[in-house]
């Protein structure tokens, strides 16, 4: 896969997907939120070019396997695409996302303690009734449709240096590695007003070449850390906070070989410190996230990651689907 994949992608989706803003929260460092996309999470992005690469959809519709926020984007676009939708999660999804599969018309299947059980009856459903399968990371498609996260976030900066992801199954991570690796023969369009930050777009123009993604992860959850030592995606026990958004069991092929060509970093994080940046985001900035959502923020909050001096930093909180109420709980 390349960066010209994340560029089709672009102009396969924009007409569906939002543009997410950034919001420079401090000089150098910016959030990107995509907590904001349609469907509560940035999911909707490989969604969407999965089924539009696809062409004509069967009549059996589309099928997915998902924690919750895959299986929302899915039944999202499935609508707007007037297909059917049936979705397989697993007992750890919670009744936030649960409602808002059934709201989108999805048909909704409770399969399993985790993904993977959840992903092996849907693979099963999917051979019986011919539906599209549309994977949750391991997809080129949905590789390259996350990816456009990546390409805007380095157009709305101008570039940065780092970039900091929560990883599961690794494909929201890789898009992105591959969207944000801006080519030598890229043309920078102009920026102005919202869309150009003054510690960002300051007349340096776009950085070509590839900035450094940081792929953080839960203590509990370990999927690329231990891709990493092995030299391959291995299974790994699955649990915690975070377990209904990034509770992959493995990381993806795809995701793998790009993020371990493109020397991507793991870092980990303890379960109180996703719990603690996902109350700071909304004490400092009002952004309701669920607990996947907060886990790259965490790695800054919690020292996991210091970035150097004059270091530009972008974290993509990736999703809001979540109770508010349950922040004044934890």
């Amino acid at each position: 896969m390349t960066y010209e994949d994340v560029v089709a992608a672009a102009g396969r989706i924009g007409a569906h997907v939002l543009r997410t803003p950034v919001l420079e929260v401090a000089p150098g460092l910016v959030l990107k939120l995509e907590l904001l996309q349609h469907s509560g999470s940035f999911k909707v992005r490989g969604a969407f070019n999965r089924m539009l690469a696809a062409g004509e959809l069967p009549p059996g519709g589309v099928i997915a396997a998902s924690g919750g926020n895959h299986g929302l984007a899915v039944a999202y676009a499935a609508r707007a695409l007037g297909a059917r939708a049936e979705i397989f999660v697993p007992e750890v999804t919670s009744p936030v996302k649960m409602a808002g599969l059934r709201a989108l018309g999805a048909r909704v299947n409770q399969v399993g303690a985790i993904y993977s059980e959840a992903a092996e009856a849907a693979a099963k459903r999917a051979a019986e009734t011919g539906a599209l399968k549309v994977h949750a990371y391991d997809q080129a498609e949905v590789v390259a449709g996350q990816g456009t996260t990546g390409l805007e976030l380095m157009e709305q900066t101008g570039g940065v240096d780092t970039i900091l992801v929560a990883v599961g199954g690794g494909g929201f991570a890789a898009g992105i590695a591959l969207g944000s690796a801006v080519p030598p023969s890229f043309q920078e369009p102009p920026l102005s007003g919202s869309e150009a930050s003054p510690t960002f777009a300051s007349g340096q123009g776009f950085r070509r070449g590839r900035p450094r993604i940081v792929a953080v992860e839960p203590e509990r959850i370990p999927t690329f850390h231990e891709a990493l030592k092995a030299g391959r995606p291995v299974p790994v026990e699955v649990g915690g906070v975070a377990a209904d958004s990034l509770g992959a069991t493995a990381l993806g092929d795809i995701a793998y070989e790009i993020l371990a060509s493109s020397g991507a970093r793991s870092v980990l994080v303890a379960e109180d410190a996703i719990v603690a940046a996902r109350r700071t985001l909304w004490e400092r900035h009002r952004l309701v996230t669920e607990h996947g959502g907060a886990t790259a923020y965490a790695a800054l909050l919690s020292g996991a990651y210091t970035p150097a001096p004059g270091e530009r930093v972008a974290v993509v909180v990736c999703g809001s689907n979540t109770d508010p109420a349950t922040l004044a709980a934890e």
